[in-house]
């Protein structure tokens, strides 16, 4: 801890240390220097390096009091979201103080003249001396989500807060930033072409489009040479060394000559200078520069026409402040857009050359008269304001052709507009009209285009029955509208009306082209006169019956969507029309399509989740241009046949037939369509596919057949040389088959079959990247198969389970299947989190990240998430505060790539219900963005979560109107995402957060299993639909694929991830001991117990939920070493003695053992290597340690040494009495009592038999040092003599972490006792352990306390 300067004495300082002397005293605040290191890798400060106790001490007094940390200014060529990440030699103030003390006040503490702020590593503002730092932490902290003050006063003095909010004592700056605004200084310089004139020094400025070269001494007053940079050139002098020559444009162009020292300086000229010449029109960009004013040699550049000084912090009265813009005299346009200036700059109006001006999102409440004077005005932006009227003036610019004044707060359409003859649109999209007014819009003849998205509009009023003649579009989106007559706008040709709540709505078909209705309540759609334009028709989502007739009669219909609705057929005239190329029918009712008769242009049909069961047997013959069809989801038993010919006309691409009842009758038809590219038929009645039918596909790219009944996948398929995805899972198929000839073959997902083992070439495929086996109970890889498969990016297969464990008793409560497919995207953004084992094994947790473009994101929290969980469940039994903070916490810790980048996030805790004495367990669930969480209970779903978007939460999309921001017309915030709530993008504050929404049930025998998926999941299946797809399914990893099989088929091409989680919640479930349920056998024999009715064995990945994916990065010694390695076979007698050796009474998740106050940090599977010496020293070891056997290898052992200091560990005096003292020669031997299994990830666990180990046999992170689990199911202990118990607590202490572990067994070196012979030989061990003396107990034996230890690896 660094050293303490104190401040003053007064009420705000905390109790000071003796030696400080007084006279160092200033007021309000105490300062606490330090210059310490920081981590790189996580950008904070040492945790234990925070302050010391008197402060804290001081701190707990009050929740008004805390800390702020002051950094240094950094000057860097960094990015900006490297920015907080630089130099590590900047010194690191922590300010005590209250959020009562002003910045004025640090700053006098300081020495500082003025404190800047930095939000999420971006820009930087100076702050004003009335403002409170504390105040705004506490405030930026509070709408985060954080609701307790004492938890906010936590959270502030959090260094990893930094990378969100950061203080500076100094105004940070960076290079590049520094080279854009301006580059200065003394060179040599030489004027002309030839060799005239001689080199002088000079002062050389390069500030906006020119280049300023004046005397040393009389830079200020004396002669200044301008050189106009726009359309010149900059050229390299050869024959002078890191010299420039600079040349205006013209027939009178200048040149000079400038000469710099070095490289750096000579290409960071270079590289701007470039920028400036290559400009056709001469335009400066100091954009997004933290700027408070414009450099004065700007002023210089008198040919500047557009300035842009977006995401500033611009001033007015200032020497380069706004007030003196008016310098510029050919200023045409002006962008200050984001710089927060409340109040309207007047100066601006002077600028009479100006016809572009953007002012939006800078405050305002009402503008100046004086803005009439902006004669020359065409473009004015003022969205996102607080704007309610326009001033009169506004009329006079007649010139004004575009007026952008969206979100703001206009109740009614400005009357200035009918003076505004030259504008066409009227943009108000996002502000508070409440009557659609088209009386004042028919006066306003000049209007053509009305956007009034996202306001109140919940009535029309029309003040006569005079028509409209010059509205030509307008949009209506995301109002409150029940019913719409715009019959009067008979010129009317595009139309936006989604998400409303209309009934009915009535249109003048006389010029309509386009018609978005979508997602509203329609039963009834009136259009007069018939739309003989109409091409576009979007009625998708409403509660229509039949197709309107006016549809069916409109000649140049290209593209019509009525899905989901309630039509129970199809019109012949709609289906034979000679313009309609799209149709999209799903989601009905319809049971027949009628016969075609003429040839029809259709080129996309879409009749998925309808009631067919055969289609038109006309349909290929007739729509020859037919490329996509999808007719999943229905009962479809034959196809018709394709157009008759030896050549077939079938122009056929698409064919996707999921999750019918089409048997191996309709193979033969595929053949007719040797076009076909993509083909899914999953989830039918297969049971054979004939080699000479595939033969003939060979076109074919990717083929989805899981969910069949196929044994085999012909040989045939080799001929299929473009394939390069292959779907087949939950099959018979028990032969691999022969794809590892395909030269583009990418994706093979060939899980829960009946493989047994896989024939392979020399030499895999270089494009194979995904290949996935788990789910294949038989299948046995070999060392070389692995070593084959080494190169492939992903390699899925199952880690075989342990026998006889108790993890089959905390299994028997739910077991998850996990699928995530990439779908058409190259790289998968959605991670999943699944622990079955969870908190001392008494709980669970899923959880589910999409980072729709992103996976970095998905993965952080993947791997911090359950940690975060634990460490608050510690802190609170509330599970609304605890799941709260977990995902404001995760927030944080995401660091830098949080700033720009963000995640949907669900999470599920499954946990022992201590409020419900009526349930043994209770689901919390909480979620950010789009992914969602579905409960089956009776057959019935019940949604727990809450999708955040702008679209489907019309509270949030007032929540972010209100704070500003700008929505565009893809409903995305800003233009970036739809979310508005997630983890990370940080930039986009206010406006995205991180607190989730949070649900909590109790579980119940009626509960069934639990549904998580992404946002690309539920948009394709109903929560009905995806219950009722699995219900019946017995693997959940076969439910989990067959989710993401049929929202593939259904026609998602985004990132799908699907996990289903069986729950299996009732007493009779109980599997205590004390229920009469038998201990398991030894090592190595089965158990004899029986657990009430068991579930129906299920494949390895889906009960326990255990996958092992094979990096690329991994390497083959490494592969070889987690399937087995060589040891010797002394201990397998220990393995037997220790199964007959007392043990705790075991406790099932229904009934879990008292809590002993242990705090404990979920395992994480660390994998610590050991790399002895000859002489089996470790490399932090002085002393080899006892029982190690040296042989020179590598070997690694599963743990965990996550924090296991004990709280209340001195009140529990029980222990003991419950592991029984073994034998003193027992002890010595570090014998084992059993086998459990701790968790979905770690290995097998073996337990301390000892006494002086039994503090620690409760906790998971330990207890997995005693063995080590290979991937072909089998358990090799460890050596006898070695106590891991010791080693392991000393490794915290250690500076690398790593520990010496034994070598391990082969499987076929286990000692294995057959069936007839077990009882036998229990026997023979038992009575040998009665024949031994027992000895008396020493003070040695006694329980002693643990070692607290703390580390964090």
């Amino acid at each position: 801890m660094g050293e303490v300067e104190p401040g003053p004495a007064g009420p705000l300082e905390p109790p000071e240390p003796p030696e400080a002397p007084a006279s160092r005293r200033l007021g309000g605040i105490r300062v606490l220097k330090r210059n310490m290191k920081r981590n790189g890798s996580r950008n904070c400060l040492n945790r234990r390096s925070r302050f010391g106790s008197r402060e804290r001490d001081w701190l707990r007094e009050d929740v008004k009091r805390g800390c702020v940390y002051l950094y240094g200014a950094d000057t860097t060529t960094a990015t900006p979201t490297s920015t907080s990440a630089s130099a590590s030699s900047s010194d690191l103030h922590l300010v005590l103080c209250t959020v009562e003390t002003p910045a004025s006040e640090i700053c006098a503490g300081e020495g500082k003249e003025s404190l800047y702020l930095q939000l999420h590593g971006d820009l930087v503002r100076r702050l004003e001396p009335t403002e409170r730092p504390l105040q705004i932490v506490y405030d930026y902290l509070s709408r985060l989500g954080f609701d307790d003050p004492l938890r906010i006063q936590e959270e502030a003095a959090n260094p990893d807060l930094g990378c969100m909010l950061r203080f500076y004592g100094e105004k940070p700056c960076q290079m590049d930033h520094l080279d854009r605004i301006l580059l200065s200084g003394i060179y040599n310089v030489r004027k002309g072409k030839t060799q005239l004139h001689k080199w002088a020094e000079r002062l050389v400025v390069l500030c906006g489009t020119c280049l300023i070269v004046s005397s040393v001494k009389d830079c200020q007053t004396g002669k200044m040479h301008i050189l106009p940079l726009v359309g010149g050139k900059v050229e390299e002098v050869k024959r002078r060394q890191f010299s420039l020559a600079f040349s205006s444009a013209g027939a009178q162009a200048q040149t000079y000559h400038v000469s710099f020292e070095t490289l750096a300086e000579y290409q960071r000229w270079q590289r701007q200078a470039s920028k400036v010449v290559s400009q056709r029109i001469s335009t400066v960009d100091l954009s997004c520069h933290s700027l408070e004013e414009v450099p004065e040699h700007l002023f210089y550049s008198q040919d500047i026409t557009y300035l842009n000084l977006r995401h500033n912090f611009m001033q007015l009265e200032r020497p380069g402040g706004l007030d003196t813009f008016y310098k510029f005299s050919q200023l045409k346009g002006l962008n200050l857009s984001h710089n927060k200036l409340g109040l309207f700059p007047v100066l601006l109006c002077e600028i009479s050359t100006l016809t572009e001006l953007n002012l939006s999102c800078n405050g305002f409440h009402d503008l100046p008269s004086q803005i009439g004077n902006l004669l020359n005005l065409q473009t004015l932006c003022l969205d996102g304001n607080f704007l309610t009227t326009l001033p009169e003036e506004l009329g006079n610019l007649q010139q004004l052709s575009s007026l952008g004044i969206s979100f703001n707060n206009f109740s009614q359409i400005p009357e200035v507009y009918e003076k505004l003859t030259m504008l066409d649109k009227v943009v108000m999209a996002g502000n508070r009209l409440e009557v659609l007014d088209l009386g004042l819009l028919n006066r306003m003849s000049h209007i053509k285009h009305v956007d009034f998205r996202m306001n109140h509009l919940k009535t029309m009023v029309i003040e006569n029955l005079e028509g409209n003649k010059y509205i030509t579009h307008m949009d209506l989106r995301d109002n409150q509208l029940t019913d719409l007559d715009l019959s009067s706008l008979c010129n009317l040709e595009q139309l936006h009306c989604e998400r409303n709540q209309l009934r009915e709505l009535t249109l003048s078909g006389f010029s309509l082209r386009t018609l978005y209705a979508s997602s509203n309540r329609l039963t009834a759609v009136n259009v007069y006169p018939v739309p003989s334009l109409l091409t576009s028709l979007e009625l998708s989502r409403n509660l229509l019956e039949c197709v309107p007739d006016w549809a069916c009669e409109a000649k140049k219909l290209e593209i019509l969507d009525v899905s989901h609705n309630l039509l129970t057929e199809v019109p012949m005239r709609i289906l034979s029309s000679l313009s309609l190329r799209k149709l999209m029918l799903g989601h009905n009712h319809v049971q027949n399509l009628p016969a075609l008769v003429e040839h029809i242009p259709l080129e996309v049909l879409d009749i998925q989740h309808n009631l067919f069961t055969r289609l038109p047997e006309t349909l290929f013959s007739k729509a020859l241009n037919l490329r996509y069809l999808n007719a999943s989801a229905n009962s479809l038993e034959s196809l018709p046949p394709a157009c008759a010919g030896e050549e077939s006309l079938s122009a056929l691409q698409l064919l996707y037939l999921t999750n019918n009842l089409l048997t191996d009758q309709c193979v033969p038809v595929l053949v007719g369509h040797p076009h076909l590219r993509i083909l899914h038929l999953a989830n039918n009645q297969l049971q054979t596919f004939p080699a000479s039918k595939l033969n003939k596909l060979e076109q074919l790219e990717e083929l989805n057949l899981s969910g069949n009944k196929l044994k085999t996948i012909p040989t045939t398929i080799a001929n299929c040389r473009r394939l390069h995805t292959l779907v087949a899972h939950s099959n018979n198929i028990s032969i691999f088959p022969e794809i590892l000839q395909l030269p583009q073959i990418q994706f093979v997902d060939l899980s829960c079959n009946d493989l047994t083992e896989i024939l392979i070439p020399e030499a895999l495929p270089a494009t194979l990247q995904d290949l996935d086996l788990t789910g294949n109970t038989n299948l046995v890889l070999e060392h070389k198969t692995l070593d084959t498969f080494s190169h492939i990016t992903t390699l899925k297969i199952d880690q075989k389970p342990l026998p006889t464990t108790d993890s089959t008793v905390t299994s028997t409560f739910w077991s998850h299947g996990l699928a995530e497919m990439a779908g058409q995207r190259n790289k998968l953004c959605v991670s999943a989190l699944a622990v079955d084992t969870f908190a001392e094994g008494v709980g669970a947790v899923y959880g589910m990240f999409d980072g729709d473009r992103n996976e970095e994101l998905p993965r952080l929290l993947q791997c911090t998430m359950a940690d975060v969980l634990l460490e608050e469940v510690q802190q609170s039994t509330n599970d609304t505060v605890f799941m709260a903070h977990t995902f404001l916490v995760s927030h944080r810790k995401l660091g830098m790539a949080g700033q720009k980048l963000g995640s949907s996030a669900l999470l599920c805790y499954i946990r022992p219900d201590t409020a419900d004495p009526t349930s043994s367990f209770s689901l919390t669930v909480a979620n950010v963005g789009t992914c969602q969480a579905v409960l089956c209970r009776s057959g019935k779903p019940v949604p727990l979560s809450k999708v955040f978007s702008l679209e489907q939460d019309p509270e949030e999309a007032q929540r972010v109107k209100d704070q500003k921001a700008i929505i565009t017309e893809d409903n995305k915030v800003n233009g970036v995402t739809c979310c508005t709530r997630m983890l990370g993008c940080t930039y986009l504050y206010p406006w995205i957060l991180p607190k989730p929404h949070i649900a909590s049930t109790p579980l119940t025998i009626q509960d069934e299993l639990l549904i998580l998926g992404n946002r690309a999941l539920w948009e394709h299946l109903s929560y009905a639909e995806a219950v009722n797809a699995v219900r019946h399914v017995q693997d959940p990893l076969a439910a989990a694929k067959k989710l993401c099989t049929l929202a593939q088929s259904y026609g998602c091409q985004d990132n799908v991830g699907a996990m289903v989680v069986y729950l299996n919640i009732a007493e009779e479930g109980c599997t205590c001991e004390m229920n009469g349920l038998t201990l398991p056998g030894p090592v190595g024999f089965p158990s004899t117990a029986l657990i009430k009715d068991p579930p129906k064995p299920t494949t390895p990945s889906s009960s326990s939920g255990i996958a092992s994916e094979f990096s690329s990065e991994m390497s083959t010694s490494e592969v070889s070493s987690e399937v087995g390695s060589t040891a010797s076979d002394e201990h397998n007698t220990a393995g037997l003695e220790a199964g007959l050796l007392p043990r705790p009474e075991r406790r099932c998740s229904l009934h879990p053992a008292p809590a002993t106050g242990v705090f404990q940090r979920q395992p994480s599977c660390a994998t610590f290597s050991s790399n002895q010496s000859d002489n089996g020293l470790d490399s932090d070891d002085d002393q080899p340690v006892e029982g190690v056997i040296s042989n020179g290898s590598r070997v690694e052992v599963e743990v965990d040494v996550h924090c296991c200091r004990g709280r209340d560990l001195e009140s529990s005096p029980t222990l003991p009495q419950r592991a029984p003292t073994p034998c003193h020669e027992e002890r010595a031997r570090g014998l084992v009592l059993g086998i459990r299994r701790q968790n979905s990830v770690n290995s097998g666990i073996l337990l301390p038999g000892s006494k002086d180990k039994a503090e620690l046999q409760k906790s998971p992170s330990t207890s997995c040092l005693y063995g080590k689990k290979l991937s072909n199911g089998s358990v090799v202990p460890l050596e006898d003599s070695l106590n891991l118990i010791e080693v392991a607590t000393e490794a915290p202490k250690k500076k690398t972490g790593y520990f010496a572990a034994p070598t391990q067994l082969e499987p076929e070196d286990q000692f294995v006792v057959p069936r007839d012979l077990e009882e036998e030989v229990k026997e023979q061990m038992k009575h040998h352990q009665e024949s031994r003396p027992k000895p008396e107990p020493s003070d040695e034996d006694r329980t002693e306390l643990p070692e607290e230890f703390d580390t964090a690896l």
